[in-house]
């Protein structure tokens, strides 16, 4: 038997309201991933993690949040300070019921590389080691929710496709920033991929994974 794995990405203090980069409405995927996680008996998270100074913040190249500049992977948007490594702000958020998790990946703590994905830092060569944890687990499929859509869940689903996983992206246990069209073209993109789109109620609907 092949489980399903549940994949939370980043739902933390900083992503939520009154947080440094506050997706909107984003605290409203807390009760919708609780309820999840209670029907999975194996659960990942992601935890973005980065230290002072990280690449990806506008204020260590004295632009404005959400300017873009070439890094020498790519082009990247630049964020506010943002999940800093030890302050409240990179903290899960606290009424996250995710206590059968087995496993938290950290990313973004390289100073000179962003990382969206759960599998991939942006270089696109540094691995975090999920994909083989997953496959020595002998997962094929994976159900993605957390913030924001358009940016480190979709990155963790197309990867994850790349991968040679199953992916469905929970569609409301997820938000988005949409910025300048992100979301819609994550979604294109995420479809073309491979990847579907549910609702928790298809999964809540079905016996335990």
């Amino acid at each position: 038997m092949n489980p399903a794995c549940l994949i939370v990405v980043d739902v933390q203090n900083d992503f939520c309201p009154g947080g440094a980069l506050a997706v909107p409405k984003g605290d409203e995927v807390v009760p919708v991933i609780n309820r999840l996680a209670a029907r999975f008996d194996s659960i990942v998270l992601t935890q973005d993690w980065h230290p002072s100074g990280h690449a990806s913040f506008a204020s260590s190249h004295g632009k404005k949040p959400f300017e873009t500049i070439d890094l020498p992977y790519g082009k990247q948007v630049l964020w506010p300070d943002h999940c800093v490594q030890g302050t409240s702000g990179a903290n899960l958020h606290s009424a996250l019921a995710v206590t059968k998790a087995q496993l938290l990946i950290r990313k973004g703590f390289h100073r000179d590389i962003d990382s969206y994905s759960g599998f991939l830092e942006a270089d696109r060569k540094t691995s975090t080691g999920l994909a083989g944890y997953l496959k020595e687990k002998g997962f094929r499929s994976l159900f993605v929710c957390g913030l924001a859509t358009d940016f480190c869940v979709a990155w963790t689903a197309l990867d994850a496709r790349t991968a040679g996983f199953e992916v469905s992206v929970i569609e409301d246990a997820c938000r988005a920033i949409d910025l300048e069209g992100s979301l819609e073209r994550a979604w294109r993109e995420m479809g073309a991929a491979g990847v579907q789109r549910i609702g928790a109620g298809t999964l809540l609907a079905r016996s335990p994974a």
